[in-house]
Order: C-alpha cells, then structure tokens, then sequence
C-alpha cells in the first residue's frame, strides 16, 4: 500500500430532526420566489381598492401597479389633475389601510377607455321628517329622536 494516499473516510451524514415543524418553514422557499415577482401589498391594494381610496377616488381613477413605493393610477386627464391635488391626503389614507409605509408617490397614466365618473353629490338624500319606525317610548326613544335629528342635520 502507497504511504502518499490518504485513507477514503466518509462524509458523516449531517444530524435530522425529525420534529415538528411550522407550515410557515416548509412554505416559504415554495413562495418566496413569486413573491419577489408581486408584493403581497399590491394585491391588497388592488383588491380593496374602493375602500382604501374612498368613493370619489375609485370612481375616478383605478391601481394599475406598485412598484418601488409608486402607485401607479390608471384615469383621464381631468381626473388625474384632481386626484394629484389631493395625492397627499390619498397616500396618507392609503398606507394607514394598508398597515405600513407603501406607497410613497403617485404616478399617472392614461387610459385608454375612462374610467366612469359617478357623480357623488354632497348632500344625502332627504330623508322623512319623521325618525325612524320602531323606536321605543320614555326616555330611550326621546334621546334616539335627539340623535336621529342630529345625525341627519335637522331639528323639529
């Protein structure tokens, strides 16, 4: 036998737990390479779109992508003017929906077909002079009507 060989030694196998383990380790390899594609807060905010922007905003103008803290809006021309008056007070709304720091600007682009616009008036509807049906007697159904009237902005 040559002297100059070394000995073959295997290569100990390395140690395997065989406890339990979180979903969330076995997971996130599976996802983490699509979610470097898509940010799970652009998902967010396209799916609660009209509650996040307020019914004046998602009449007028829709999300189209987020990237890099731009939220990208899809509207016409008037509505982008109006929409980048008021893009500070949106992205303050926005990130408080969306629980962090996300969108930082706006940017606009035109589409090709505008988005409807829904005229939202300011007032509400009038509604009856009357409170609402139902209400109980005494004391209780006094302090309802009070509210009833101060709610709708009319005293009797």
């Amino acid at each position: 036998m040559d002297k100059s060989r070394k000995p073959i030694v295997p290569v100990p196998e390395p140690i395997r737990n065989f406890g339990a383990r979180g979903i969330s380790a076995l997971v996130a390899p599976i996802i983490r390479p699509s979610l470097k594609r898509r940010a799970p807060a652009a998902y967010q905010l396209i799916a609660d779109w009209d509650e996040l922007a307020g019914p004046e905003i998602s009449a007028l103008a829709r999300p189209v992508k987020l990237a890099g803290g731009t939220l990208t809006l899809g509207c016409h021309g008037p509505a982008a003017m109006e929409i980048q008056y008021n893009g500070e007070s949106l992205i303050k709304r926005l990130n408080t929906g969306l629980g962090t720091k996300t969108v930082e600007r706006l940017k606009f682009i035109q589409e090709s077909t505008p988005v409807p616009i829904v005229p939202i008036s300011k007032q509400a509807k009038t509604p009856s002079s009357q409170p609402p049906e139902g209400l109980p007697a005494g004391p209780l159904g006094a302090a309802l009507t009070k509210l009833y009237q101060g709610i709708t902005g009319r005293s009797e």
